[in-house]
């Protein structure tokens, strides 16, 4: 008998009886994996690669807490790994690449000792071992309550609406100072004969003398 096993072609000579295995791959079977197979608590072996199946991975594969090998490379699955998949602490071997899976890879216990190879592929896939990494919304800073909107808006406005106040103060000075300079310069002879007579004739009817 040849069993891929652990990606490795084995031909066992005699069945042993405490191994128990099943090795469906390099078929043309379609359609999702059931969740029945989740009731194979006995099973060591577990390929089922190559071949056009499509779903998620059912998170009942998690109760099969004897195996040592999980083969679903070369299929069409999507959505996440489950997270009870890490229940899985004999396994020695396992391959999900060339799929269509996404989300983060789950990590602890027996996956964080699979390497690169076993997720390639998978395009929507993030999180070690991959050189792809996760982005954590969790991590973000909270957003500012609808109060300190208000708060940080009003004082903003306050501030900007003094330093509209002060450069328009400013530049207001600035233009009269100017647009006096030019009536001075231009009417200077205006300016010197009305202010001239005018003391002029304060000082004549000082020195009149009186009667």
């Amino acid at each position: 008998m040849k069993i891929t096993n652990k990606g490795i072609d084995m031909v066992y000579h005699k069945v042993q009886q405490s191994f128990r295995a099943i090795d469906m791959s390099s078929n043309k079977f379609v359609g999702g994996i059931p969740e029945s197979v989740g009731d194979l608590r006995g099973l060591h072996m577990l390929n089922i690669s190559n071949n056009i199946l499509t779903g998620h991975i059912p998170p009942s594969l998690g109760n099969l807490t004897k195996l040592e090998s999980l083969d679903l490379s070369q299929n069409k699955l999507l959505g996440e790994i489950s997270q009870q998949l890490t229940q899985l602490t004999f396994l020695e071997w396992f391959n999900v690449s060339h799929n269509n899976l996404t989300g983060s890879i789950p990590h602890g216990k027996q996956f964080d000792t699979f390497e690169n190879s076993s997720f390639q592929g998978n395009l929507g896939l993030c999180g070690n071992p991959l050189s792809k990494k996760c982005w954590n919304f969790d991590s973000s800073p909270p957003s500012p309550s609808i109060s300190e909107q208000s708060q940080d808006s009003s004082g903003f406005l306050f501030d900007f609406g003094w330093k509209i106040v002060l450069v328009g103060y400013g530049f207001g000075l600035i233009i009269g100072v100017i647009i006096g300079n030019i009536v001075v310069t231009r009417k200077q002879d205006w300016f010197m004969k009305t202010f001239g007579m005018k003391q002029r004739r304060r000082r004549h009817m000082r020195r009149e003398p009186r009667n």
